[in-house]
């Protein structure tokens, strides 16, 4: 089975002075996770698509999924304290409602990243027939500058770096089990789903995201996000 996550459980602190975490902000008239979860509403293949919120928004979340969207498939549970533990969270709820399969994947994918593309979303799926974990990259633009102590320290060479997005797409089992192997000195600096999977010894697969799947983060790229969706521009 394949089962989706959009990850709502920041607070957004980097937007400024709001009163609403950021995924809430309204973007062409409907809440910025509303785009994001019409995204996966739209493909058939997932078996449900999980909303993780911060509890003090799990209400306010429900409300508005129950008012943009119809589509049963779409539930709304607890985030957790860090990244990976709102990940667990989730695969806890799907081992105690669905039961988890060997060969069974999550994609999860930033709340405030509304302009996914369907190409993404399968290019993941695919590529999840060969790696237990898949990462969404586009290349490098600008040289990639390592820094300590107010020094450079190293600078790689730019046609080997990515800047990683999401959708990243991991088997459930694996995922699980690796995790709950790792330190909790481990758990505190990972920030990353993709690189548990690297620390458990598995390759990560690659898949071509997009210029236009931007986290909307700050004001102004609430800004140019707005001029998009209005606009309705191709943004693959």
């Amino acid at each position: 089975m394949l089962y989706a996550q959009v990850m709502a459980g920041g607070l957004g602190k980097r937007m400024g002075n709001t009163e609403r975490p950021k995924q809430f902000l309204t973007l062409a008239g409907k809440p910025i996770v509303i785009h994001t979860i019409e995204k996966f509403t739209l493909s058939s293949e997932f078996k449900a698509i999980i909303v993780s919120t911060h509890p003090q928004w799990l209400q306010y979340m429900q409300d508005i999924v129950n008012k943009y969207i119809s589509d049963s498939r779409v539930i709304v549970i607890d985030g957790g304290a860090e990244r990976n533990d709102t990940v667990i969270n989730a695969i806890n709820y799907i081992e105690s409602n669905f039961g988890v399969q060997p060969n069974d994947i999550l994609m999860m994918h930033d709340a405030v990243r509304p302009f996914i593309t369907r190409t993404i979303i399968k290019d993941n799926i695919e590529a999840s027939n060969t790696y237990k974990a898949v990462d969404t990259v586009i290349a490098a633009t600008d040289t990639i500058v390592k820094a300590e102590n107010d020094k450079v320290s190293e600078i790689p060479v730019r046609e080997l770096m990515y800047q990683g997005q999401t959708p990243q797409t991991v088997n459930i089992s694996e995922f699980k089990k690796i995790f709950n192997e790792l330190s909790e000195d481990q758990k505190s600096i990972l920030s990353d789903s993709a690189k548990v999977m690297l620390l458990g010894g598995h390759e990560v697969g690659i898949v071509k995201g997009a210029v236009g799947n931007f986290k909307i983060t700050t004001p102004y790229d609430l800004k140019i996000a707005e001029i998009i969706a209005q606009e309705n521009i191709d943004v693959q």
